[in-house]
């Protein structure tokens, strides 16, 4: 079931605007700064060097956008044929090279790029403004992280454009320059992705006078899992899950213009949902237990694979499930790995490489997620404990840097008892909510084994957080903010 869910999101991945292909190793941020919104056939796009407000419009037989890597270099091109409701057209052909850089030994990637071929032109009644030069420079890091990429970026560019008023002997070449500053920020996982971008844009006309325009444009992606009940009272299963894919483009425009027009323009849009059915858990011990909804929840979406009708809710958590049930969580990719070499040893002498999932285990190991009791033992069967899962947790996300200087004390009253390698790890999944203490005792109990269901609790919220906390920071607090 959950090779069959990474094939469906990846076909969802693989499906860029109008229906272009985006390649896994491109990078995840637009290069455009047009505060376009776009599905899978139409798009919108607002207009405001006439110095009135123009929606352009078009639908997919209007609109060409590849992205290709080859070799290190990236090119977008962007081909459109445009109209507006009131008979203006806009005709864009532009190319975008971008060096792509890899950093694999430290998890990062950076792209850096200019406009290597440009036109447009925009007709609105008698006028035709003329795109005469083109500067530009876009750059981009990603910081590869097992449960999730993060990336922000900079663009800075400048448009020339050329138009003539008036006719005959009184006819008059203009020119409009429109300086373009623009910063973007985003994150990728399996559950989602959201990239917020923040545009001004000052418009500077050959007769000294000003517009002013400014866009935050957000795209986001989410899945989402609904509770669906089995309208058959007589049926084997109450009901079941089923993840919705979900894909949404908002943009908000508001513009001060040389023409002494003040205003916001809003455009929005988003694709068409999918549904995936999920399989139906029919764990016979965990009748009204507070853990049953997260429990459900996991086994749905092919984090746990129990085969027995008991779950065992109240027996220690091992780490080796704890392990696995991460590695599926994030999904670290072990399928993309089966082409590769692999080693003829185990990466721990406890753990057989014939042991069920192994692939998690390696891949686990490779980046950074689990570490040993000792650096060759593994103790695959020992509980796993409060703190070792926070440390889990958290290199997951990448965010250990989130933690104060060293030597800093917890608020927790059982501070002394916090293990080395687990004190970010502790301060930080309480920062985020993913793990806290005891709210009678104000202990953390880091050395207290999780069980099956406080363990399922907590992979609950990790899995809230990557799908809607994410979103939330990259998008409503990006936007509210700027």
């Amino acid at each position: 079931m959950r090779n069959h869910l990474y094939k469906v999101l990846l076909a969802i991945v693989m499906v860029f605007v109008l229906g272009t292909s985006i390649l896994g190793n491109a990078s995840a941020a637009s290069v455009e700064t047009t505060g376009a919104v776009k599905n899978e056939y139409t798009y919108e796009e607002a207009v405001f060097i006439t110095g009135t407000p123009i929606i352009f419009k078009g639908t997919s037989k209007d609109i060409k956008i590849t992205q290709k890597e080859t070799k290190g270099k990236l090119t977008e091109t962007y081909n459109l044929k445009l109209t507006a409701s009131n008979g203006a057209t806009l005709t864009r052909n532009i190319a975008y090279e971008s060096d792509v850089v890899n950093y694999a030994t430290i998890g990062q990637k950076t792209s850096n790029g200019v406009v290597k071929k440009y036109s447009e032109k925009i007709v609105d009644g008698k006028i035709t403004y003329t795109l005469a030069d083109y500067q530009f420079s876009q750059g981009t890091v990603t910081d590869n992280r097992a449960a999730s990429d993060y990336f922000s970026g900079n663009v800075i560019s400048r448009k020339t454009y050329t138009y003539q008023t008036g006719s005959g002997k009184n006819a008059k070449t203009n020119t409009v320059t429109i300086d373009i500053d623009s910063r973007h920020a985003g994150y990728e996982n399996f559950w989602g992705a959201t990239e917020t971008q923040i545009t001004e844009l000052i418009y500077t006309y050959s007769d000294g006078t000003t517009s002013h325009v400014k866009n935050r444009l957000s795209t986001s992606k989410s899945r989402v899992l609904n509770y669906e009940e089995n309208p058959g009272s007589l049926a084997s299963f109450d009901g079941g899950y089923a993840v919705v894919s979900e894909k949404d483009v908002i943009s908000e425009y508001t513009y001060d213009l040389a023409s002494g027009k003040k205003g916001k323009v809003d455009l929005d849009t988003d694709y068409t949902p999918t549904i995936e059915r999920l399989i139906i858990p029919k764990f016979r011990d965990l009748s009204n237990h507070y853990a049953k909804s997260a429990i459900e929840k996991l086994y749905s979406l092919g984090i746990y694979s129990d085969t027995s009708n008991f779950f065992s809710p109240n027996t220690p958590m091992k780490r080796i499930d704890f392990t696995i049930a991460i590695g599926k969580a994030v999904d670290l990719r072990v399928m993309e790995e089966k082409n590769t070499k692999k080693p003829s040893t185990s990466v721990f002498k406890d753990v057989k490489r014939t042991v069920k999932d192994y692939p998690y285990i390696e891949s686990a190991v490779n980046k950074g997620i689990i570490k040993g009791v000792t650096p060759e033992y593994f103790k695959p069967d020992n509980a796993i404990t409060r703190a070792q899962a926070a440390a889990i947790f958290v290199r997951a996300l990448g965010l250990e840097n989130k933690a104060p200087e060293p030597g800093y004390v917890t608020e927790f009253k059982d501070d002394a008892q916090i293990p080395d390698y687990s004190r970010d790890g502790i301060y930080i999944v309480n920062e985020l909510g993913l793990m806290t203490g005891d709210p009678v005792t104000g202990r953390f109990n880091p050395n207290q084994p999780l069980t099956r269901a406080q363990a399922s609790v907590v992979l609950e919220r990790f899995l809230n957080y990557l799908e809607n906390d994410l979103k939330q920071n990259y998008r409503d607090d990006i936007l509210f903010f700027n």
